[in-house]
């Protein structure tokens, strides 16, 4: 079995990167009025959503840097300011957390927060696929609001 990386890690990070920058173009464009309270068919408002994707990044690669998986999120993030100035101090934090990550710690098996077990590269990946669920869930909510969502090929 070929055992070549198919993506550097310098390249996922910069996917991800990619991924949040768009993200965080949604999370601009949303009627403040409506971030944390607009819902469809029961689902989470988008600002909660967003606010699962910031308890999700930065303490998965805090995780995968330090092998120590933090338990708490803080921050009383109830405007859309507050949640992108958050945003941008995470977007910058996930760069140094990466540059902390040795490249064989990708490949090593780990239980984030005590409880997902998986290769850490698996559960990088998953972070990133919740993030892109959640966006697409935002996009919906835009749609319905009559407001056209950042171009999703634009990252």
């Amino acid at each position: 079995m070929n055992e070549t990386a198919f993506i550097s890690t310098d390249e996922m990070l910069k996917h991800w990167q990619g991924h949040r920058a768009l993200t965080r173009r949604a999370i601009e464009v949303f009627p403040e009025e409506a971030l944390f309270t607009y819902s469809i068919g029961g689902m989470r408002t988008f600002g909660e959503l967003a606010l699962e994707m910031l308890r999700m990044a930065v303490p998965t690669a805090e995780g995968a840097a330090t092998r120590v998986w933090p338990t708490s999120f803080s921050g009383d993030l109830t405007t859309k300011a507050a949640l992108l100035e958050r945003w941008d101090a995470d977007t910058a934090r996930l760069n140094e957390l990466w540059a902390a990550i040795p490249p064989e710690r990708f490949e090593e098996d780990d239980v984030a927060f005590g409880a997902f077990p998986g290769k850490i590269n698996w559960l990088l990946q998953y972070v990133i696929d919740n993030e892109i669920h959640h966006r697409g869930q935002g996009y919906v909510y835009l749609r319905a609001l009559g407001i056209e969502p950042p171009a999703f090929y634009e990252r």
